[in-house]
């Protein structure tokens, strides 16, 4: 590399979160170039792992090819052939000048002992995991930073609770947002934007249940389905409601403000939280959150019909609380 420090010759993109692949890609890509005397011509090739023949990745991979700065990046090595497995961890064992090595691996498949070899070899390592739900509050919050935009844990809430899980679309609504506002984002502002996609997200249809509205409740499972929302997201929802009744009831009343940093929760959560708390007592409490464990089984293949399990799940709260 023509830079005083070159860059890490080997990348291992470890996870299956598409959004942060492409950007743990087009980063590492970006920092090459910019130490490349190739520039905004340095070559990049990209394929597929395993749809490639021993004797092509050999010679991709072969240094008398790397006469200038380049980028291979290797998709889908998790299920990589025990050739092309071979081939990749000896180039990564000792890269030629110039050759910079990217590979992109799920952390599962048939070549999951590939990452373990990656990551002796010094690969600098990505992490690409899908986020959690913790994790996706980090998220939004990273991108109206990004932005240039500082907001309130009740709008990442807000927006969560419209857009939904996918990261692509809360970077874009994130995006949206602070260029259509000007910066200056409240809840009622992602609220307007995004009204009907709140109208049949999961958080929707958990709170209808808790606060026992079932006609509503019903009413907005039933488009949360036709929209397509999966039944893991709604159970997750309803699991978040229905836990949240449980800490905030438990915990008894008093001054949100104060009660915040003992639940970890925003006062304005913890506010609602207890209003919904009063259609409960701890005996249904207790058999909803029993209730709520068994769906996250259920949607994860214990159920012969997720769909059923869900409305089931939701009605069965709906009752608790009445």
């Amino acid at each position: 590399m023509s830079q005083s420090t070159p860059p890490a010759q080997l990348h291992l993109v470890l996870g299956d979160e598409e959004l942060l692949v492409e950007r743990a890609v087009a980063a590492i890509v970006a920092g090459v170039r910019a130490g490349s005397a190739n520039g905004d011509d340095l070559p990049v090739t990209r394929l597929r792992a395993g749809d490639t023949s021993g004797p092509e990745l050999a010679e991709l991979l072969s240094p008398s090819l790397f006469a200038e700065d380049r980028v291979i990046v290797l998709e889908s090595a998790a299920e990589a052939g025990k050739d092309a497995v071979a081939l990749v961890l000896d180039a990564a064992a000792a890269p030629p000048e110039g050759f910079v090595l990217v590979i992109l691996h799920s952390g599962g498949g048939r070549a999951k002992a590939m990452v373990g070899a990656l990551q002796k070899s010094g690969a600098v390592t990505h992490e690409c995991a899908k986020l959690k739900a913790g994790e996706r509050t980090d998220f939004v919050r990273g991108e109206f930073r990004a932005a240039g935009v500082r907001v309130s844990p009740e709008v990442i809430e807000v927006v969560l609770d419209a857009v939904g899980s996918d990261l692509r679309e809360l970077a874009a609504a994130c995006s949206q947002l602070a260029s259509d506002t000007g910066g200056v984002i409240d809840a009622a502002a992602v609220q307007r934007y995004y009204s009907g996609k709140a109208e049949v997200s999961g958080f929707d249809v958990a709170e209808l249940a808790v606060t026992g509205d079932r006609a509503a409740a019903m009413e907005s499972l039933r488009w949360a389905m036709l929209r397509g929302v999966p039944h893991v997201l709604l159970a997750d929802a309803l699991a978040d409601a229905v836990h949240t009744v449980a800490r905030v009831a438990s915990a008894g009343r008093g001054d949100p403000f104060r009660m915040a940093s003992e639940l970890g929760m925003p006062p304005w959560k913890i506010k609602k939280a207890q209003a919904q708390a009063r259609g409960w007592r701890p005996e249904t409490i207790g058999e909803a959150l029993g209730v709520v464990a068994q769906l996250n089984a259920d949607v994860k293949g214990a159920a012969a019909d997720a769909d059923y399990a869900v409305e089931y799940a939701v009605a069965r709260i709906v009752e608790l609380h009445n």
